[in-house]
C-alpha cells in the first residue's frame, strides 16, 4: 500500500540531504531522543550500495549536531540475521574514524545508532528499543558512576552517555492508534501517511516537503520502481528460504 507521502528511506536518499529539509530529520531525532537536536551538517557515511540488493535494501545517513555528536540513521527493508552485529560494527567504525591519531581519548565522539527496520528483528513485544552501556557491580549490583571531576570535564552525568547508544524502530510491528509524538512518527514510517492531527516535531515539515504530488513524473516513476524492487527483493528472499 502506497501512502500520500514519500517513504522515509527514499526521502533520505533524495530529499533530506538538502539543508532546506533538515527540519524533517531534526524533528525525527528530537522526537526519538527527547531533546532538541539541531543538525550542523551531514557527513560522508559508508556506502551501502555495493550491489543491486543493497541498493534497495538499505540506506543510511550520517548527521552531526553542534556538539559534535554523530547520528547514524539506517533504514533496512529486508531481514538480516546478523543485524545486531552490523549495528555494533557501524557504531564502532564511527568511533574510530572520527578521532585523529594521537588525540586523547577524551576526544572520542558520542555516537547514536538509529535503526529503522521493516522486518521482525529478534523476539519482542515492544516496537521501539533503546540500548546503552552500563557497568554494574557483580557483588553489590551498584551502578558505576563518574567522579565529579569527570562529570565536569566531559559535561555528562552518567558513564553510559560516553558510549554509543542504539535505537531500534520495528516499523512493521506498529499497529496501534498513535497517541504520542513518537507513535505519530511510527505511523508515518509504517503507512506513508501523516494524519492532519499529527503534531510531532518534523511531521509538519514532512507534510509539506514529502508530498508525492511535489514529485515530477520522472521522479515519481523512479520512486515507484524503488517500491516495486523492495517487494521483489522480499519475495526473492522468502522464496530462497
Amino acid at each position: 500500500m502506497v501512502g500520500n507521502y514519500i517513504r522515509f528511506d527514499w526521502a533520505m536518499k533524495r530529499l533530506l540531504r538538502n539543508k532546506a529539509n533538515f527540519g524533517v530529520l531534526e524533528g525525527f531525532l528530537t522526537t526519538l531522543l527527547k531533546e532538541k537536536i539541531t543538525i550542523q551538517k551531514l557527513l560522508e557515511s559508508e556506502s551501502n550500495q555495493e550491489d543491486e540488493f543493497d541498493k534497495y535494501n538499505r540506506v543510511d545517513m550520517l548527521a552531526e549536531n553542534s556538539h559534535g555528536e554523530l547520528f547514524l540513521i539506517e533504514v533496512q527493508n529486508n531481514s538480516e540475521y546478523a543485524c545486531f552485529q552490523r549495528m555494533l560494527l557501524g557504531a564502532s567504525k564511527l568511533v574510530t574514524e572520527y578521532i585523529n591519531r594521537g588525540e586523547g581519548y577524551d576526544n572520542v565522539r558520542k555516537v547514536y545508532s538509529i535503526n529503522i527496520v521493516y522486518f521482525s528483528l529478534g523476539h519482542s513485544k515492544d516496537v521501539v528499543y533503546h540500548g546503552k552501556t552500563e557497568f554494574r557491580g557483580i557483588h553489590e549490583g551498584d551502578l558505576l558512576e563518574l567522579t565529579p571531576f569527570q562529570r565536569q570535564t566531559f559535561n555528562v552525568d552518567h558513564v553510559s552517555q560516553l558510549y554509543p547508544e542504539y535505537y531500534i524502530l520495528k516499523v512493521n510491528d506498529f499497529n496501534r492508534v498513535a497517541k504520542s509524538p513518537l507513535e505519530e512518527w511510527m505511523y508515518y514510517l509504517n503507512t506513508g501517511d501523516i494524519p492532519d492531527s499529527a503534531t510531532a516535531p518534523g511531521l509538519g515539515q514532512a507534510r509539506e516537503q514529502l508530498k508525492l504530488t511535489r514529485m515530477s513524473k520522472e521522479e515519481l516513476d523512479a520512486y515507484y520502481r524503488h517500491l516495486d524492487n523492495i517487494v521483489i527483493l522480499r519475495d526473492n528472499i522468502r522464496t530462497e528460504r
